[in-house]
């Protein structure tokens, strides 16, 4: 008897909930795999299972070999990955994820060198303004921007970034450059609602905060969107400071109400870190970290 091909056809029964389920799985006939799980029954001296018609029944004896059966076929898995060279070689397959924009003018850049540096590993980039679970959509890493509750996950800090009030020099003049945050009401305004709400917008006064009245005009669902719409003097609009870098050093926007903005949020690359890491991903850490704080900084 093949004692791995035995567990491997009783989780497999176990995993389809019947005999039967698993032939189908497995694409062998039912007498072969109800002989696989009766010869390891008759090798271990106990009865693992209690077959009916319909589905099949862990015995006390049989949920704990199937623990143990899963723990020793993983680490079966694991070994011949290894051997494969995923654990030794950067190659393989990675799917990132990073907020849209914040993805687009600094991660992109960054995978299109990597890429070039790594002929053996391919990238799928997600971009998203959502949080993405890394294990339920089978993602590598993630850049996030913001504190991180605490998790199993692991996170490498690359930068911090803030959110900054901006505005046309055009509107400014006409308008008037506002001063406080209070001054905000007499304005036109644009809101990002992803990043705040389109009624009131919170600054810091030293350990403090200051809610601000605001009027907008115009309400977008992207950041790319607000800074468009700003630079056409709409109005004045917040985002967070590296959306709006482009625009501020061509002169397109301006800052304003500096000293009230809020305390700076971090941007960190986020991982699973139980176990070893396969090297793919330890390659793109590596590579991409230095580089996004160079950025950022």
């Amino acid at each position: 008897m093949d004692r791995l091909e035995a567990m491997s056809t009783l989780l497999a029964a176990v995993e389809a909930g019947s005999l039967s389920g698993a032939s189908r799985k497995l694409g062998m006939p039912l007498a072969t795999v109800s002989r696989k799980v009766s010869d390891l029954e008759a090798h271990l001296r106990t009865r693992l299972v209690t077959r009916t018609s319909r589905r099949l029944i862990l015995t006390e004896a049989g949920r704990s070999y199937v623990t143990a059966c899963k723990r020793i076929l993983d680490d079966i898995d694991e070994a011949e990955r290894s051997a494969a060279g995923e654990y030794v070689m950067p190659r393989g397959d990675l799917v990132i994820t990073a907020p849209i924009v914040f993805g687009r003018l600094h991660v992109l850049p960054v995978l299109f060198e990597f890429l070039k540096t790594y002929p053996d590993i391919d990238i799928r980039l997600v971009l998203a303004d959502r949080v993405v679970n890394l294990q339920e959509e089978n993602a590598d890493l993630a850049v996030r921007i913001g504190e991180l509750p605490d998790s199993s996950l692991v996170a490498a800090r690359v930068g911090s970034i803030t959110p900054v009030v901006c505005g046309a020099p055009a509107y400014f003049a006409q308008r008037g450059t506002p001063n406080t945050p209070g001054d905000l009401g007499k304005h036109d305004c644009v809101t990002f609602d992803g990043l705040m709400s389109p009624g009131t917008w919170v600054f810091a006064s030293g350990k403090s905060s200051i809610s601000a009245a605001i009027h907008s005009r115009l309400v977008v669902n992207t950041a790319e969107a607000a800074i468009d719409a700003a630079v056409a003097g709409v109005g004045i609009t917040r985002v967070l400071s590296y959306q709006v870098a482009g625009a501020i050093r061509s002169g397109a926007l301006v800052l304003a109400l500096r000293e009230f903005e809020p305390a700076a949020v971090p941007v960190s690359l986020v991982y699973a870190g139980q176990g070893l890491l396969p090297q793919k991903l330890r390659a793109v850490l590596d590579f991409a970290g230095p580089r996004l704080k160079a950025k950022l900084s």
